[in-house]
């Protein structure tokens, strides 16, 4: 081994070494639904069940057109304001901490409308540290340079919170291939820790199933901390059921959503329940 390939291998080893010794904490929560109670040696302890926390991704699937924008513009608006009227008990912890939401496939209109939604639905929100942009017309493997560049150069070290990347497809060209699938999974797991944020994909499901697209969904799968399917309401046409399909941890309880009068979604119930939250 050569001076250099040592020097590496140590840098590698301090980075990754894990303290068995060390307190393992409750990882800190970026976006939350609700609440459960745990035991633990100190007693009775009430914490947040996680979307997502710090230092992870997740990612949401669902059908071409079931209202997956929708649903980023709820959850950005959640986290930029903490929580809103359309939020139900979502619960955003951003501290001083940034969104950066990336969208790769809709044109510049209807993302900028994706991301205002999220504006729109708070008031007095913190919009300097929205950071939006549309990467629909650069090329898979520069969307995935800008967006390692915007995190590592244009934002402060720390300030890092919540990252949105709609769609994820679009970080490779073959969605069935291992090495680029496994690639891409990789780089989410390497900046949701590098930089302690939390990291949200989308991608679509398969043609008649709920499986994620191709080898790039069983790469995600398999490595992320959430898998959240958002799929139409069977009991009410107009609602759009969240529930969470896999989980590393306390998985949430699936609730539903709906878009109002005025094209902002809202949380109605959940999926068992068509009148819960429904006033008279």
């Amino acid at each position: 081994m050569t001076e250099e390939q040592k020097m590496f291998m140590q840098l590698l080893e301090e980075e990754c070494v894990i303290n068995t010794n060390d307190i393992v904490e409750y990882p800190p929560v970026a976006i939350s639904m609700g609440e459960t109670t745990i035991q633990t040696p100190k007693g009775t302890k009430t914490l947040p069940i996680p979307i997502g926390t710090y230092g992870n991704f997740s990612f949401v699937q669902a059908a071409p057109k079931t209202g997956k924008s929708f649903f980023i513009s709820l959850l950005a608006s959640v986290y930029l304001g903490g929580s809103n009227k359309f939020g139900g008990d979502l619960r955003g912890h951003r501290g001083d901490k940034c969104l950066i939401h990336f969208d790769t496939e809709q044109g510049k209109f209807h993302a900028s409308r994706t991301m205002k939604r999220a504006i729109s639905m708070n008031n007095n929100v913190d919009t300097d540290c929205y950071h939006t942009f549309g990467l629909r017309t650069v090329g898979y493997k520069n969307r995935v340079a800008f967006i390692e560049y915007y995190l590592k150069e244009k934002i402060e070290k720390g300030k890092v919170g919540l990252v949105v990347v709609d769609g994820i497809a679009d970080l490779c060209s073959d969605v069935n291939s291992m090495e680029q699938s496994n690639f891409v999974a990789q780089k989410l797991m390497e900046w949701s820790q590098k930089f302690n944020c939390h990291i949200i994909t989308v991608i679509h499901s398969n043609f008649g199933s709920d499986k994620p697209t191709g080898n790039l969904g069983s790469a995600l799968e398999k490595k992320s901390e959430q898998q959240i399917q958002i799929e139409r309401n069977t009991v009410n046409k107009d609602w759009i059921t969240v529930k969470c399909k896999r989980s590393r941890g306390f998985a949430f309880e699936t609730f539903s959503f709906k878009v109002n009068d005025i094209g902002l979604p809202e949380i109605v119930g959940d999926l068992y329940n068509p009148l819960k939250g429904v006033s008279f």
